[in-house]
């Protein structure tokens, strides 16, 4: 399985802060916002290779970072070849762009690089082999306005991903989606041709939506909590709790 880290945003919300550096490595205490969800991700046995597809202002960057580093699985850092966010090429175009340059084959874990998270990718994947099934995440979210911000889906009794609405204006449940997926090796072929059959570029959660309505999909509920940085307001309050 191919850990695929998706990190090739340019973070305008943080403003001079990630200007000309990477959100995924700003610090969090003694560690970086990557460095914590790779610690996690690189003890999974599956995972053999982690893939950071990252763009072309960031790539030396994540470069000089990755010789820091001593993680016991490979690093590999994908440029995307964009240089500004006007230009960006969108979360499943960046995906797609790593499958096609390295040939990917494998189940995918794909996750976003902005997040703390506070249970164990390990019950994700081991919950993917069990179903058999490509996966999503879910959490219950009580606020029907932030459901209206994120992508919400309805489940079975066996937590069957029956339907999926990306930022809804009527929430059809209150399972919100994280940015967090597996896909199996038997999807590839979907997840390729996803973009060419309508499946929307720039949000992971475009491309979950299109894979419930092609394949069948579980959802896996969080165990515990993540806390997103999205802003200059939510990395300060990160660094103020955690770090």
């Amino acid at each position: 399985m191919k850990n695929i880290v998706i990190a090739a945003g340019y973070a305008t919300r943080l403003g001079e802060l990630t200007k000309n550096f990477p959100k995924p490595l700003l610090k969090i205490g003694e560690n970086t916002i990557l460095g914590r969800m790779l610690d996690d991700i690189d003890q999974i046995p599956e995972i053999d290779e982690h893939i950071i597809v990252t763009n072309h202002k960031f790539a030396p960057i994540f470069e000089e970072w990755k010789t820091t580093q001593r993680y016991t699985k490979p690093i590999t850092i994908m440029d995307d070849g964009t240089s500004t966010n006007d230009t960006r090429l969108g979360a499943v175009c960046d995906l797609l762009f790593a499958m096609d340059k390295l040939h990917i084959d494998d189940d995918m874990l794909v996750v976003a690089a902005d997040n703390l998270l506070f249970f164990s990718f390990q019950e994700f994947v081991d919950f993917a082999k069990g179903k058999q099934t490509s996966c999503i995440m879910c959490h219950e979210q009580p606020s029907i306005e932030k459901l209206q911000r994120t992508g919400v889906i309805v489940v079975d009794e066996q937590m069957k991903v029956l339907n999926m609405e990306e930022k809804p204006q009527e929430p059809k449940s209150h399972w919100a989606v994280p940015p967090f997926y597996i896909y199996m090796r038997k999807d590839l072929d979907l997840v390729r041709h996803s973009v060419e059959n309508g499946c929307g570029k720039d949000a992971p959660g475009n491309l979950a939506h299109y894979m419930v309505d092609h394949t069948t999909m579980h959802a896996w509920q969080m165990t515990a909590g993540r806390f997103d940085i999205g802003s200059l307001d939510t990395y300060y309050e990160a660094v103020e709790k955690f770090g």
